[in-house]
């Protein structure tokens, strides 16, 4: 059994997404494309749609067919090469599920990350113990101790992507439900939590909000998502949502359109970002 492909970094996305932008501009099918190439069309389809490697002498080829310039073609390689390295988050590969790797590569390069988070609080928010308590729970495919352990460990490099002088502004919409689901029977983990949320609350680029019970059902109630907004132009708004045994990444305008509009909605309706420290801080007060 052959070992199976890391998923794409967001530049052989972005990259990709370019070559079928220049292909089509070239007025040439994938079909021509390969016979440049003398491979099957299913070579740059895969190569367009980011599901290998970009392979550089090929990469060259279709550019100067497509008639790029060339020192265009010299930049179109560099950033080729740069964007087939492989991400810190491989390292992980033992425990990171392939549908879920693309989602540390998008989370890494986005500028704005909003999400909605119905059951608890989002990974790059959690303490150590909290992260530990709800893989512990049976969340992951895998329990064994171990298994948790590197779970957890990927979870907090993770969260150096908000220490960063680049970081992404997060926004972070939370159902009341997050606050009020112990994770464990040691009432110090949720206060942990709590304290590190308000800690994040104080932030420029942290974003928090709360959705409360008393404000009834809202659009976004079906599961978590998250929306990814970022600096490269050539890269349009993504939406993440999963499921138990994977994930579903939606770059359509009308489904990303949906879930901005769903996001708006709700961050209207949710308490303030004052509001939500009062709540995090009166929840604090009960462990």
């Amino acid at each position: 059994m052959s070992e199976r492909r890391p998923a794409p970094t967001v530049g052989q996305v972005v990259l990709g997404r370019r070559l079928q932008e220049l292909r089509e501009a070239a007025g040439l099918k994938r079909e021509e494309a390969a016979q440049v190439l003398r491979v099957a069309p299913a070579t740059v389809r895969r190569m367009e749609m980011a599901e290998v490697a970009l392979k550089i002498p090929y990469v060259q080829v279709l550019l100067e067919t497509y008639g790029v310039p060339v020192e265009q073609v010299e930049t179109f390689v560099q950033l080729a090469e740069e964007a087939n390295r492989p991400g810190w988050w491989q390292r992980f590969h033992d425990v990171l599920p392939e549908w879920f790797s693309l989602y540390v590569s998008l989370e890494g390069a986005a500028g704005i990350i909003r999400s909605y988070e119905p059951h608890f609080v989002p990974g790059l928010l959690q303490t150590e113990a909290y992260a530990r308590a709800v893989m512990e729970a049976g969340t992951i495919g895998q329990r064994g101790p171990e298994s948790v352990e590197r779970h957890v460990s990927l979870r907090l490099a993770r969260q150096r992507l908000l220490e960063r002088p680049n970081a992404p502004h997060l926004w972070a919409i939370m159902d009341e439900t997050v606050l009020r689901r112990p994770v464990s029977i040691r009432s110090e983990v949720m206060r942990e939590q709590l304290d590190k949320l308000l800690e994040f609350a104080e932030r420029d680029r942290v974003t928090l909000q709360v959705c409360e019970f008393e404000e009834g059902p809202h659009p976004g109630t079906y599961a978590p998502f998250s929306l990814f907004r970022f600096t490269e132009p050539e890269l349009p708004d993504l939406v993440f949502t999963e499921y138990l045994t994977g994930a579903l990444y939606l770059d359509s305008r009308q489904e990303v359109a949906t879930h901005l509009e769903v996001l708006d909605h709700m961050s209207a309706r949710a308490a303030s970002a004052e509001r939500t420290k009062k709540l995090l801080r009166e929840r604090r007060e009960d462990f």
